[in-house]
Formats: C-alpha cells, sequence, structure tokens
C-alpha cells in the first residue's frame, strides 16, 4: 500500500496534474537510473534505457490497483524493470541493425575513382551485350517498357500480347540475366 502522499501523488498523476508525476518521476529516478543502467547493450544507450524507464513508471501510475497486494513502489520497480529489459531484448535481437547503420541518402558519396569507372564502364557493356544476346526481341521490348514504368496490361496492349504472356516473358529475362555469362 501506498502512503497517503504518495497515494495522492498517483492520483493527482493519474488526472494529468503534471506537478504530480514530475514529483513521482524525481522519487523514482534513482530506480530508473540503476535499471537503465544494467541494461545498456550495443542497440541501446543509457538515455533511450532511462526513456523506457520513463514508460515503465507510466504504465504504473496507471494501472497500479490501490487495494492489491504490492507496494506502489514494489509494482513501479517492477513495472520499469520490465519496460527497461524488454528494450535491452530488442536491442540485442538486432532486429533495428539494417536501420541503425544504413546511409542516409542525403550524405556526400564518394565518386569512383578511374579505375572504379572502367569497372563498372565495363560490367555496363557485359549486361547490354548479355540482353542482346540472351533474350527475344519480344523479352527486350518488355523489359523496356517494364523499365519505364508500364503495367503488365500496358505492356500487353503495346505489344499485342495477354498480360500473362508478358509476365512469362518478364520471368524469363529475370532468370536469363541473374545466370552467370
Amino acid at each position: 500500500m501506498p502512503d497517503g502522499k504518495e497515494t495522492v501523488k498517483i492520483r493527482r498523476a493519474r488526472g494529468g496534474d503534471e506537478a504530480a508525476l514530475a514529483g513521482l518521476i524525481a522519487g523514482y529516478m534513482p530506480v530508473i537510473r540503476r535499471f537503465a543502467r544494467a541494461a545498456v547493450c550495443p542497440g541501446l544507450d543509457f538515455e533511450d534505457a532511462v526513456q523506457e524507464g520513463y514508460i515503465g513508471l507510466f504504465y504504473a501510475v496507471n494501472s497500479f490497483c490501490e487495494n492489491g497486494q504490492a507496494s506502489f513502489s514494489t509494482y513501479a520497480a517492477v513495472c520499469i524493470r520490465n519496460a527497461v529489459l524488454t528494450a535491452r531484448r530488442a536491442a540485442l535481437r538486432k532486429k533495428h541493425q539494417p536501420l541503425s547503420e544504413a546511409v542516409l541518402l542525403n550524405e556526400q558519396q564518394a565518386l569512383p575513382g578511374p579505375e572504379e569507372q572502367m569497372i563498372l564502364r565495363e560490367q555496363l557493356r557485359e549486361t547490354i551485350r548479355g540482353i542482346n544476346t540472351k533474350l527475344t526481341g519480344f523479352e527486350k521490348r518488355a523489359l523496356l517498357l517494364s523499365l519505364r514504368g508500364r503495367s503488365y496490361a500496358e505492356i500487353a496492349s503495346e505489344l499485342s500480347k495477354s498480360p500473362k504472356a508478358v509476365d512469362n516473358a518478364l520471368v524469363r529475362v529475370r532468370r536469363k540475366l541473374r545466370r552467370a555469362p
């Protein structure tokens, strides 16, 4: 059972009183910081772990049952710990690692040097040679129209074929171009 002052703070915080909520946060900050410090790992820094602790405290304030068996301090500590540990487990799953390591589009990309440009030109020539030697006329036209953003129905209409024939042709194109030269 919370003491009288804490009960009032909890009720007022539930009612939207920011001062009461701030008082609870200040009182539970050592608990939040302790759990946050223990949860730091790759993908979860200290400040993010503290934010998760705040979320756990907010949950405790809104879901605490005053006539329950546990005291509010025990209940709040468990909610804070669970929120922080859930964030730690999520960070360790590395689910968001590709997003965290992605290069922003507006960052300047280094231009390829002369050797890399030659390699890229040769790869382009080889791809074009493969398109010209491996694909039929119909497949080349379907590929070109597809690269221009046309739908299967539009390609079929323009080439006087069925949409299924266009679909089959583009599947063949992908298969042929995927194979090594």
